[in-house]
């Protein structure tokens, strides 16, 4: 291997009409880089659930380093030290205007901006977080995509989807600005061929034929390229450049599970719902795993479902919807039916930062390390509606932004400075207020 060599960031590997990007490699960073702390980006992550948590079973008693798991939080005993509980915080600009709590909360998630209630298309909220960042990220052209919006459901894009409030307000969560709301992708193959298989555009329409008439892996296609490029690298590339190949077959073989099952261009008899979202979150996991990983992006959102979502968690022995249940008027069995779905939520969550745990960076930290990955609901009490004492989870450790392992209580302050940190932390230069009610950092973070 040559001392001189140096892979830039931006390599691709090319092969019958087929794109493929790499991981974050020792060989990518400069040379004083590799011995020390290297320049190894920070992500941010986003995961969205609708209708609220049944708090009881949420809140932690102790705070500091002196907090236990609750029922609730049980799934993240394994990264319990990488976990910041924030709890007390409020998001007041996600009250609507009467009713319409979840899509106007859902408005006001990442915005901190009150939406304009409407049921047509002159929707208005506000700019979200998230979007503040990869605008920053662009404008340096850090990385070849701005950001990542995933989501299990689509819905609809038009309409009135909670008590006079337009169905934009409840299906997304990322807006690039006032009235732009940022579609989401719902298909993991969709998501995984914008990621990962591009087409090469120099390539022509008879090798991209070739190619697609295949259906092999673009693993396959790019080995060429790939066995060329390991003569070139250590034996600590070469392990994550395999370690990348098996992740990216793994996600192959699972995106192509579900398009199996998916609709297909004969009408026919309409498609049953199997859309099994026990499946497609896990493929929507390991895609943003693998995008933060070859630093495709560095910031992405999941929408686990839409807001005030009624969708029946059969597989989880229950016959009722979730919205139906988060109305559950004190009764113990709704209660129960909630703690349930609440738990499965966050062991879908405790998933992704197990993957982010396991992968090693060319600064030697983990990539959970180097991310912050927040978690939160529209509400807290489905029942009540209630925009203060969110349910927050923050994890990682932002690249030492942020110092986990602790439970944080604070007395009602502001979601929008929790935003304003993180965008902080994310590089966006003098960003102090944010939304309509963020007034500065959140303090004790750190």
């Amino acid at each position: 291997m040559s001392k001189k060599f140096q892979l830039s960031r931006r390599t691709l590997l090319r092969g019958a009409g087929a794109l493929m990007a790499l991981p974050v490699l020792e060989q990518m960073l400069p040379g004083t880089a590799r011995a020390a702390t290297g320049p190894v980006p920070r992500r941010l992550a986003v995961f969205y659930t609708p209708n609220g948590i049944h708090m009881p079973k949420w809140t932690p008693t102790g705070t500091g380093a002196n907090w236990a798991l609750t029922p609730t939080l049980a799934p993240l005993a394994a990264v319990k030290s990488d976990l910041l509980v924030l709890s007390g915080l409020a998001n007041f600009p996600g009250l609507p205007d009467g009713d319409g709590h979840h899509a106007a909360g859902t408005a006001a998630f990442l915005s901190c901006a009150k939406a304009f209630k409407t049921e047509g298309t002159d929707f208005k909220a506000g700019i979200s977080m998230d979007q503040v960042i990869a605008r920053s990220l662009a404008a340096r052209k850090a990385t070849r995509f701005a950001s990542l919006e995933l989501g299990n459901d689509a819905g609809k894009g038009i309409g009135n989807c909670d008590s006079g409030y337009a169905c934009p307000y409840a299906n997304n969560i990322a807006w690039a600005g006032p009235t732009t709301p940022v579609a989401k992708e719902t298909r993991p193959k969709a998501a995984f061929d914008r990621l990962f298989a591009g087409f090469d555009p120099g390539a022509s329409q008879a090798t991209v034929e070739k190619r697609r008439a295949y259906g092999k892996s673009i693993i396959d296609f790019v080995r060429e390229d790939a066995n060329s490029l390991k003569t070139q690298l250590g034996s600590s590339d070469l392990r994550k450049l395999d370690e990348y190949f098996t992740s990216v077959r793994d996600l192959e073989k699972q995106v192509e599970a579900i398009e199996a099952d998916g609709p297909s261009c004969n009408p026919g008899t309409a498609p049953a719902d199997n859309e099994d979202p026990r499946v497609k979150t896990k493929a929507m996991m390991d895609l943003i795993v693998l995008a933060f990983q070859c630093d495709l992006t560095r910031v992405a959102t999941f929408m686990l479902a839409n807001a005030r979502s009624n969708k029946v968690y059969g597989f989880l022995g229950l016959s009722g919807g979730h919205h139906t249940y988060s109305h559950h008027q004190k009764v113990q069995a709704n209660y129960d039916a909630l703690s349930i779905i609440d738990r499965w939520e966050v062991e879908q969550y405790a998933y992704l930062l197990q993957r982010m745990k396991g992968i090693q960076e060319a600064d030697g930290k983990t990539l959970l390390d180097n991310s912050m990955v927040y978690f939160s609901s529209e509400v807290a009490d489905g029942n009540s509606h209630e925009h203060k004492n969110l349910p927050v989870l923050l994890a990682g450790s932002g690249g030492g932004a942020l110092t986990p392992g602790r439970h944080v209580r604070y007395n009602g302050a502001p979601l929008a400075n929790l935003y304003i940190s993180l965008m902080q932390a994310m590089g966006v230069s003098g960003i102090t207020t944010f939304g309509d009610n963020g007034t500065g950092p959140l303090p004790d973070l750190k």
